[in-house]
């Protein structure tokens, strides 16, 4: 019976031991750098976003935020490996409507999922894509487009900064809606693709604002319409798909921070609480709106979860109805 007594002692001594180590590590965190993967490639949106999310978090919470580019496969590698990462709060990634949403009814062997592999700690905000061509194209608006594409069946093409993308996803709804047939031709990353466009060895492509913006204003590029169901704040003189005559096109891009799923509970409070501060800073919601992005924080962390599913429910049916595919 002693000898019971005591292995029961033991085991308590330990778990104790144990339960102070793991709060005392929360309460040290971070004491070391902390890995932001963004699964795209530097310079695009989401690296932006990722950049200016890192750095106000680095000042917040004292640490280094490194942004880390793993691109690939749609987002698809980058989001795999903080999937699989050790939940200590030291790895995460700004998530995409494309790794989160898209990806799940495109890919149908996904190496995760986004129901049960994250924990969703903040939403820095959504944007929609605008529809650009070469500002010397024939075309000056989405009707001159369309009619284009029906008179010349498979001679248009658009690009998009890979398979699964919501600029892919877009293209694929107006092929559908306009009942129209256009070639996609994706790339491995939306710069890539930008370049294509600009060069004149793709038509158009959907991007988001914060990387169509300055060729825009320099002449180079034109918007013909905006992806979403409220013209974006960016750009509010380019109308909206629906304006454009396609009621219903309503497709808008957004960003999550988040970590593995089972984020020790202290570090995942304290991430939120860090990321909820740091997008009330004016400073920090200036530099997003300059990336084209809006409602930075809108949602509470409890609610990213179900937001995550709904959206991916909605995506499901854009792709079947699209009838989009992987090239």
């Amino acid at each position: 019976m002693k000898k019971l007594f005591q292995a029961l002692m033991a085991l308590v001594t330990l778990a104790t031991a144990l339960g102070c180590a793991t709060a005392g590590a929360a309460e040290r965190y971070p004491d070391h750098p902390v890995r932001l993967i963004v699964p795209f490639a530097g310079g695009t949106s989401t690296d932006l976003v990722a950049r200016v999310l890192g750095e106000a978090l680095s000042r917040k919470l004292g640490q280094p935020f490194i942004v880390e580019n793993r691109p690939g496969a749609g987002g698809s590698i980058g989001t795999d490996y903080v999937a699989k990462s050790r939940k200590d709060g030291y790895t995460l990634t700004l998530g995409t409507v494309g790794t989160l949403s898209i990806n799940p009814a495109l890919y149908p062997a996904l190496s995760y999922s986004p129901e049960r592999d994250f924990s969703y700690l903040s939403m820095p905000g959504y944007t929609p894509t605008l529809l650009v061509v070469r500002a010397d194209a024939p075309y000056k608006t989405l009707a001159e487009l369309v009619a284009y594409a029906k008179t010349h069946p498979d001679k248009l093409s658009f690009g998009s900064a890979g398979n699964g993308t919501s600029g892919h996803l877009a293209g694929e709804l107006l092929k559908s809606m306009a009942g129209i047939q256009m070639t996609h031709i994706p790339f491995k990353e939306g710069g890539q693709a930008l370049a294509a466009v600009l060069g004149g060895q793709v038509d158009f492509m959907f991007y988001h604002p914060a990387a169509v913006l300055p060729y825009i204003r320099s002449g180079k590029m034109r918007a013909l319409a905006a992806s979403s169901a409220r013209r974006s704040g960016a750009a509010p003189d380019v109308p909206t798909m629906g304006e454009s005559g396609y009621p219903g096109f309503d497709l808008t891009a957004w960003f999550m921070l988040a970590g593995p799923a089972g984020l020790e509970g202290d570090v995942r409070q304290k991430l939120i609480g860090a990321a909820a501060d740091v997008l009330r800073e004016a400073e920090v919601r200036k530099q997003l709106t300059a990336l084209g992005l809006e409602g930075a924080g809108s949602l509470a962390a409890g609610q990213l979860a179900g937001f995550v599913g709904a959206e991916t429910a909605k995506w499901s049916k854009v792709v079947k109805d699209a009838g989009a595919r992987i090239d």
